[in-house]
């Protein structure tokens, strides 16, 4: 019991930072005079620091070692994994062209992952599949 607690407890608190970093990166937060890179800069540390996802390490990870990574850490469920997708989408289509490509593979294959997962259809993830593959064509 005392275990399925801590599960349920970490899946909220990495759903709450994907929220905030969300509403960091997309300029909801009230301080808009930072630079967007320094938006980026904040969340990475922020996953970092509060969940110990390291966002440099995940993006060099092979496609099996990224499963792996996900799996070793506590409350990446499957809508916190999409939510995680969403954010790095974002952070590919405000990056230098040479390092948005790295960020929408990523995103595309943390969607492939919800998609193996969740057996339901989810019309949301697949406008942004279809959105990261038309700005992937785009580069």
């Amino acid at each position: 019991m005392e275990q399925e607690d801590f599960i349920v407890r970490e899946i909220s608190k990495i759903g709450q930072i994907l929220s905030l970093i969300f509403n960091k990166i997309a300029g909801k937060e009230t301080n808009k005079s930072l630079k967007l890179e320094n938006h980026f800069e904040e969340a990475k540390g922020l996953l970092l620091q509060e969940t110990g996802f390291d966002t440099e390490l995940f993006l060099s990870l092979t496609e099996q070692e990224t499963e792996q990574y996900l799996a070793g850490i506590a409350g990446f469920n499957v809508s916190n994994i999409e939510s995680l997708a969403y954010i790095l989408k974002v952070m590919g289509m405000h990056s230098p062209a040479s390092g948005s490509s790295l960020y929408f593979e990523k995103a595309l294959l943390l969607y492939e992952l919800c998609n193996a997962k969740d057996k339901t259809f989810s019309f949301e993830r697949a406008n942004n599949i279809r959105e990261i593959n038309n700005l992937m064509l785009k580069l």
